[in-house]
């Protein structure tokens, strides 16, 4: 197996652009934290469930540290004019053996470009070569494009005891085809 760590990819978005997919770093700490700024309410809402502007310590850490065994997270890179910026990442955190939850968030502006397909494919083979069995993913239910991007991979509606949200799952390797 490879060194998730170093993952890093160049994919092209629906718009033509250049997108540089890549495990997350320590370093990116405030890269991340200026895309969440740059977020919408409802991104944000869609996102954590709550408008969440600020984080704790403990918040950051748990975000920002990855062990890429357990919990995996990549962002989606681009060149803007001005500077190298982070606009969008996903991440998944193993909860049982064999099964991680799901998340991703993508910032206004480059919401619509394939962002969050590119990161789910990414991803689903990460975890499928780490050899889980299921993803599993918490979406609101008016959060369409979320629900379209995991449709499209084959997402299919899970047991859930959250009245307020939408559980989907996704069954990998043999068990899944």
């Amino acid at each position: 197996m490879w060194d998730i760590a170093k993952y890093s990819v160049t994919e092209h978005l629906r718009d033509g652009s250049t997108a540089e997919l890549r495990a997350l770093r320590p370093a990116d700490e405030t890269a991340v934290l200026d895309a969440l700024d740059q977020s919408s309410t409802q991104s944000l809402q869609r996102r954590f469930f709550g408008i969440k502007r600020h984080f704790s310590d403990k918040e950051r850490a748990f975000f920002m540290n990855v062990d890429f065994k357990n919990h995996v997270a990549l962002v989606c890179e681009v060149e803007s004019p001005e500077r190298t910026m982070i606009v969008g990442g996903g991440r998944y955190v193993v909860f049982e053996p064999g099964r991680a939850e799901l998340a991703f968030v993508v910032i206004d502006a480059w919401q619509g470009r394939g962002i969050g397909s590119i990161l789910m494919r990414h991803l689903g083979e990460i975890a499928s070569n780490a050899g889980l069995r299921e993803l599993t993913a918490e979406v609101l239910p008016e959060n369409r494009s979320m629900l379209a991007v995991l449709g499209k991979f084959g997402f299919k509606p899970a047991k859930n005891r959250d009245p307020q949200t939408m559980r989907l799952a996704l069954c990998l390797g043999k068990e899944g085809q």
